[in-house]
């Protein structure tokens, strides 16, 4: 499972956050998306090394740009001040990867960050790069480009599901599953607009990598809920290993990988008809 989970991290790191941040409309995700490749480059070589003194050095720069990227979250509040449900989507993609890059760090020195397995801590990074950054920042897109309570709701509940399911890790089974039910319902309606409003017009090749992101959310995030529920009640669910392969490749191949290609493809909102010209995630 290893060598699966740190291949899904290394897309999140070297692709998926990079491009994410062109679509962002703001100064500091902006200037980080030039570099952040080289950034990222130490924390990926760090999965590879055994747990140490040097690993733990690579993935702390990689922590470093996080929390940089991070830091952005609090200037842009302050530029926007804006609370609008797309700004908190976009506000929590900022902010998640850096959850990710400490738990590299505890995971690569071997230290049970607050009583976590290591195992549970090479799983969160590649959590808060997918279900974070990826979920959070399409959840905006999606949310700028169309209109009503769906989109709405889209863009909170992502969020606050992946904040429930953080909470989780520190209260209990219970709390973690009401997360899972919280993200999987912002997720589904992510889904639901991207097939029904932004796929349309949008082009062969988007419409296309628009239509996979979909499905493959739908069903990869049906795959977490399963398992969040069994982790509760004890049915049968899928382990860990094959969670890596379903769950994982399909949320980072499937989902965030396909969704920030057509979003950069697209280059703003394709929602004119919604009164949306503005680039992609602006205040």
């Amino acid at each position: 499972m290893t060598v699966l989970v740190n291949a899904i991290v290394m897309l999140g790191m070297l692709l998926v956050v990079p491009i994410g941040l062109r679509l962002i409309d703001d100064p500091v995700p902006q200037r980080l998306a030039r570099f952040w490749p080289w950034l990222a480059a130490p924390g990926a070589v760090a999965l590879w090394l055994p747990r140490g003194p040097v690993s733990t050095s690579l993935a702390s720069l990689y922590a470093v740009a996080t929390l940089a990227l991070a830091l952005g979250a609090p200037a842009r509040l302050r530029r926007t001040r804006s609370l609008a449900p797309a700004e908190v989507a976009t506000l929590t993609a900022l902010a998640t990867p850096a959850v990710a890059g400490l738990a590299l760090v505890a995971e690569r020195s071997g230290h049970r960050l607050f009583g976590f397995d290591l195992e549970i801590l090479a799983l969160t990074v590649p959590h808060f790069h997918f279900a974070g950054f990826a979920a959070a920042l399409v959840a905006g897109l999606v949310a700028r480009a169309t209109l009503g309570p769906l989109s709405r709701f889209s863009a909170l509940s992502v969020p606050f599901g992946t904040l429930l399911v953080l909470a989780g890790y520190f209260v209990n089974d219970t709390a973690e599953l009401a997360g899972a039910l919280v993200l999987t319902a912002g997720m589904w309606a992510v889904a639901v607009l991207t097939w029904r409003e932004i796929r349309p017009g949008s082009g062969r090749l988007n419409r296309a990598l628009l239509g996979v992101s979909a499905v493959c959310l739908a069903a990869t995030m049906l795959l977490a809920l399963s398992w969040a529920i069994g982790e509760v009640t004890g049915l049968p669910h899928p382990s860990l290993t094959w969670m890596a392969a379903t769950h994982g490749i399909g949320n980072a191949l499937g989902f965030a990988l396909c969704s920030v290609l057509a979003w950069l493809r697209l280059g703003r909102p394709p929602g004119s008809r919604h009164g949306a010209a503005a680039p992609p995630l602006s205040a």
